[in-house]
């Protein structure tokens, strides 16, 4: 346990990503919607495809946890 934050790191076992499901998530909708997609000739490409996806994701996408609307339309409606 960290005495600054009085946290302690957990680390999930090998061979068991169950135990970090909100991850697994994000990285198999990470593969299936951008790097699947893409063939990337150059890392600076690879940099614009992937922060066009990231922007996307974060503000843009739909979530059904709040009646199906993007963060940045949320956000606005409680503001």
């Amino acid at each position: 346990m960290s005495k600054e934050t009085g946290l302690t790191i957990g680390f999930i076992q090998l061979g068991k990503p169950t135990q970090n499901a909100f991850v697994e998530s994000l990285n198999g909708k990470f593969w299936n919607e951008c790097l699947n997609h893409h063939w990337f000739r150059t890392l600076e490409e690879a940099r614009y495809k992937i922060e066009r996806w990231r922007h996307h994701y974060n503000l843009v996408l739909p979530r059904s946890s709040v009646n199906c609307m993007s963060p940045v339309e949320y956000a606005k409606q409680t503001a």
